[in-house]
């Protein structure tokens, strides 16, 4: 049986955002604020398997970076390509411009200044990449930062193989990282032991960082449209938009 078969990504809405939030709030989790999490000195790193994953898991963070004047990085490990596999309006090479379009678009609606590492893994692909990857972390991420990436648990094979990858690489360089999870609220229920709650912590956002995430998950309409040639489409689900209202997000330590 595959790794990931329990935490299946079906189709549909997941967990309803009402359930979470009660659960949520009965679980009453330590937070934490961005300035303590991104102290003066130091610098966010965020390696996303796609675009689009680092406005859905710390979209908020990344606002609040540029507005405490922190500098902050994106490593871009694949572009996306293979989210329309068979559509006759996406190739792959015209679907990754769109998407690397619409990071920049995205970034700018976070107010974020990032500078962007394409990594130019293979969309899909990423867990026979790893090493590749590995040695451009190794090349890149320094012991002052604070680097952010998917949860290792996430439900998808290139989030999961690109959270392993990126946390073997900062435990070798010395830099603090913070798992996160995407379709993790999506698969499980709340509480599932799956997820290790007793690492997690809520990053409070403002009521602007939490505005700017929302408008820079809009960015990505080549997610959000449907493609009559992929039944599969749209790739992101309406509850993502109600997720990214919240007024934090959540990581593992």
């Amino acid at each position: 049986m595959d790794a990931v078969d329990s935490r299946r990504i079906e189709a549909g809405d997941g967990t309803p955002e009402l359930h979470w939030q009660h659960w949520l709030q009965a679980r009453a989790l330590p937070r934490v604020a961005p300035q303590e999490l991104l102290p003066p000195g130091a610098r966010a790193v965020v390696v996303a398997p796609h675009p689009d994953d680092e406005v859905l898991a710390v979209g908020g963070l990344l606002a609040h970076a540029a507005a405490l004047g922190r500098r902050a990085l994106l490593v871009a490990v694949t572009d996306g390509e293979a989210s329309h596999t068979g559509s006759a309006r996406w190739s792959p090479g015209r679907l990754a411009a769109r998407r690397r379009a619409e990071t920049r678009l995205a970034l700018a609606r976070l107010g974020s200044g990032a500078a962007v590492l394409r990594a130019g893994l293979a969309d899909g692909r990423v867990a026979a990449q790893a090493d590749a990857l590995h040695a451009l972390l190794l090349r890149t991420l320094q012991p002052s930062d604070r680097v952010f990436t998917t949860w290792t648990l996430d439900g998808h094979p290139d989030h999961e193989a690109t959270g392993r990858t990126t946390r073997a690489a900062a435990a070798q360089v010395g830099a603090r990282v913070y798992e996160v999870p995407v379709w993790g609220w999506h698969w499980a229920q709340c509480g599932d032991a799956r997820m290790p709650w007793t690492q997690a912590h809520l990053v409070t956002l403002s009521p602007q960082a939490v505005a700017r995430k929302s408008a820079a998950l809009q960015a990505f309409a080549s997610q959000w449209e449907h493609d009559p040639g992929c039944a599969h489409t749209p790739i992101l689900r309406a509850s993502m938009q109600v997720r990214a209202r919240r007024p934090f997000e959540l990581v593992f330590a």
